[in-house]
């Protein structure tokens, strides 16, 4: 039997974000708009979430990988362990590098 790659609790949150997303920015564009300047930019938010969301499932994958690989050859863990955290930190190292390109635009 196949699992859905996307779960309804899933689905619903990041809905839900979106719409808090949305109408937080309406209501501050709004306001901008009403004193004479420009709409909200909100590409380097579409940036960050993207970022997030890449790094959270690369993450992910990588803990599910090395915690199966584990169970599959404990004598090899600690191993595998300083592999994992290895490549967590150049995830979140990458990550922090694209969230300051995000908002330095």
């Amino acid at each position: 039997m196949m699992r859905s790659f996307f779960s309804v609790r899933t689905v619903a949150t990041v809905l839900a974000a979106v719409v808090v997303l949305f109408s937080a920015d309406a209501a501050q564009a709004a306001e901008a708009g009403a004193a004479g300047t420009s709409l909200i930019d909100l590409t380097k938010y579409f940036g960050v979430g993207l970022t997030v969301i890449g790094a959270a499932f690369g993450i992910s994958r990588l803990a599910a990988s090395a915690y199966e690989s584990m169970a599959r050859q404990p004598e090899v863990a600690p191993t595998i362990n300083t592999a994992m955290i290895i490549a967590a930190a150049l995830i979140e190292g990458f990550t922090f590098f694209a969230l300051y390109i995000c908002f330095a635009t």
